[in-house]
């Protein structure tokens, strides 16, 4: 094997595939990254037996061949190397040898025919959207995917096509994130929970532009193409939150407010909630609404903090408590300028909805207050 390429090419497509690398294995062929030729292109793979990625690009194959390298080696060094035409080859020892104008360096190599193949998927549904709208429903709702591998089927997101409209929502008990978006083109039903891992995965490698991205599923495979790069990813099992039933459809208190006002005055508050001097203690924002008001104050051993919003409010007087951390990052994945804030009870979830339309919703569990 011998390849002549430019830096700034394989770089983008290590970035691409690294993210596919096992961390954790005790088969070393999976910390590696697998190198192969095809006429005048390479194609790099990598697989941790949950998540293959696969990038193709075009460089000069000067002799075709095969091999796998230690990714982060590989990686580091190519990196680290001048911004210029980059000799990579396999010598007769098998090792590996980069070479770039005074640099040369040789890494020991694995056996390709030991590299795991990535899954066949045979796709039973697909749709295809743009990567930045892909990118932009991953940002606004990843936040929300459970970290708790005790309940595996929420550390996903679930994609969701009903109607010709993809819903993705994401939840991890305290709260849930939803976006969707009605599909230029025709598309069965179809659902699947995607591994959170995998979806970030997919948001650095996606653009934020208007090239498509073709996401297909099948029994227990996702594939997402785009461009020059695959990645293959397993579903989760398990049945997701019903979460049409979990959103209320109705409001007994709803206040109309600036979102960056909101947003602002949960930040200087979260100051005080934060700084607790017993450190594992959470202590929650109340939130008070009157008629043409909302505050929002917390008290504890470090101090005081009260912001006074003047808002549009609907409806009746209420008081509740909630973690400003949930506010703030359901906040942050907005670019409106006015929301909707809608609650029920004082014990009953909080949504934060579009003044405008209905293609986001934002569902926060209150925290019980302690009686003065």
């Amino acid at each position: 094997m011998k390849i002549i390429c430019y830096k700034d090419k394989i770089i983008k497509a290590i970035n691409s595939v690294v993210k596919g690398v096992a961390s954790k294995t005790t088969m070393p062929i999976l910390e590696g990254i697998l190198i192969q030729t095809n006429d005048n292109e390479i194609k790099l793979t990598t697989y941790d037996l949950e998540i293959g990625i696969e990038y193709v690009m075009e460089c000069e194959v000067e002799e075709q061949g095969s091999t796998v390298v230690n990714a982060i080696m590989f990686s580091e060094i190519i990196r680290k190397l001048p911004d210029t035409e980059i000799h990579i080859s396999l010598n007769s020892q098998n090792l590996l040898e980069i070479e770039c104008e005074g640099s040369l360096y040789k890494l020991a190599t694995m056996n390709p025919e030991e590299f795991p193949e990535l899954p066949k998927i045979e796709v039973e549904n697909s749709i295809e959207i743009d990567q930045n709208v892909l990118k932009n429903m991953i940002r606004r709702t990843i936040f929300a995917v459970s970290s708790e591998e005790s309940r595996p089927i929420f550390t996903g997101s679930l994609f969701e096509v009903e109607n010709n409209k993809l819903s993705v929502v994401a939840v991890d008990g305290f709260r849930l994130a939803l976006r969707t978006i009605y599909l230029n083109k025709q598309s069965n039903n179809f659902k699947a929970v995607i591994p959170g891992k995998t979806l970030n995965e997919v948001n650095k490698i996606i653009s934020d532009s208007f090239e498509s991205i073709k996401i297909g599923i099948a029994k227990n495979q996702a594939l997402f193409e785009m461009d020059n790069c695959k990645v293959v990813t397993r579903i989760l099992d398990g049945e997701f939150l019903n979460y049409k039933n979990v959103i209320p459809n109705n409001w007994e208190t709803r206040i109309k407010v600036s979102k960056s006002s909101l947003q602002d005055s949960f930040e200087r508050v979260s100051l005080i909630s934060a700084s607790s001097v017993e450190k594992e203690k959470k202590y929650p924002v109340k939130v008070q609404v009157d008629i043409g008001k909302v505050v929002i104050s917390c008290t504890n051993q470090t101090g005081d903090a009260k912001e006074e919003l003047y808002v549009s409010t609907e409806g009746k007087n209420l008081e509740a408590g909630f973690n400003p951390k949930y506010f703030l990052d359901s906040l942050k994945a907005i670019d409106d300028e006015e929301v909707f804030v809608e609650f029920g009870t004082s014990i009953s979830p909080c949504l934060i909805k579009s003044v405008e339309n209905n293609d986001y919703t934002y569902m926060i569990l209150p925290i019980r207050l302690k009686e003065d």
